[in-house]
């Protein structure tokens, strides 16, 4: 018999490699639940599986989504970042300060900055915030739930005094000042696309990129990974846990001037318990809550979990204090399937 016969009949009489369901099903879990959610409104609303529906429920995908993908960096790098909520209600309401004029008494006169200093000003503003909580986790040993649950409670704070705990309306602007255009994040569209869907997506391609291809990415999972290996092969690691807070100051930071965009008015209180439904997205995605694994298609299909999930539950009626039991829920649920997913391959 040939040598090339014997491979043949080996072929043959070898067993064929049988699929793992159980791990098919774990690792994509979150594109299954997705698919489920889609499935289940649609049967339950006439109104759900429409494509303008779907692009007003991508609208509220890209709040959460957006402080997810700074939370995702966070997380890969084994922290936890709980401003972000009160991040973007801060940066909502000194938007709404800067459209409503800053008036310098000194001087006599009112400033009315422009749509896209009004953006740079509030992005630095975010930066800021993450540089305070990557300065005190990296640099003075602060423990990552402690240093970011203060910030939380400094930046909610300082939206209240800046507010006196009212509401800034009417952000549209005035033509006649020059500082129109503050809608435009909100409501607008490009080729019927959201804008904010659109930055959205420019935000996670961004980050995937910079997972991916880049330097950094890769000190990122291998400080999340091993701290002290990487500290020892010579990855930066304090520079890199102080820029993913800082990246994760400024998504916050866009997320709020989107969500302010979006209801035309900034108020002190907008993002509370939104730093949760962040963590839920990416540990849905399959991220590990203790750094190294994780990616930013998980991610994004967290988001989209999330986000279907309430709205559609608004479709159908649901009552808003059950809304809240099923994100918790559901937050559980995904811890409890990601010690199992990772688990079992550190067995």
């Amino acid at each position: 018999m040939s040598a090339q016969q014997e491979q043949t009949l080996n072929k043959a009489t070898s067993p064929a490699k049988k699929v793992d369901i159980g791990r098919l099903l774990l690792e994509g879990r979150a594109f299954f639940a997705l698919i489920a959610i889609i499935v289940f409104f649609s049967f339950m609303s006439p109104n759900y599986f429409t494509v303008n529906n779907f692009l007003i429920m991508s609208s509220h995908v890209a709040i959460y989504g957006l402080l997810a993908m700074g939370m995702l960096l966070v997380i890969l790098n084994g922290g936890i970042d709980l401003s972000v909520g009160s991040t973007l209600g801060l940066s909502g309401v000194f938007a709404g300060f800067l459209m409503q004029g800053v008036n310098i008494q000194a001087l006599g006169i009112t400033l009315y900055p422009s749509l896209w200093v009004v953006v740079v000003l509030t992005c630095a503003l975010g930066a800021f915030v993450g540089l305070v909580n990557g300065v005190l986790i990296a640099r003075f040993n602060v423990p990552a739930f402690v240093a970011t649950l203060g910030t939380l409670y400094v930046a909610r704070g300082a939206a209240l005094l800046m507010t006196n705990g009212l509401t800034f309306n009417k952000l549209e602007g005035d033509p006649s000042l020059g500082n129109t255009g503050f809608d435009w994040l909100g409501f607008n569209r490009i080729a019927n696309i959201p804008i904010s869907v659109i930055i959205f997506i420019v935000v996670t391609l961004l980050c995937g990129i910079m997972l991916s291809r880049t330097a950094f990415g890769r000190w990122l999972y291998a400080s999340g990974g091993n701290e002290q290996a990487a500290d020892l092969s010579g990855v930066p690691i304090k520079r890199v846990k102080i820029t993913v807070y800082v990246l994760s100051g400024i998504c916050a930071a866009i997320a709020g001037l989107v969500l302010s965009s979006q209801l035309t008015s900034a108020g002190p209180t907008a993002g509370t318990t939104y730093e949760l439904t962040a963590i839920a997205a990416v540990v849905i995605g399959g991220a590990a809550l203790t750094g190294g694994r994780g990616n930013v298609q998980g991610t994004l299909l967290g988001a989209l979990v999330i986000g279907y999930l309430s709205d559609g539950l608004v479709i159908i009626g649901v009552s808003s204090y059950w809304q809240t039991v099923f994100t918790g829920s559901v937050i559980v649920l995904a811890v409890l399937l990601n010690s199992l997913q990772y688990g079992k391959k550190g067995k």
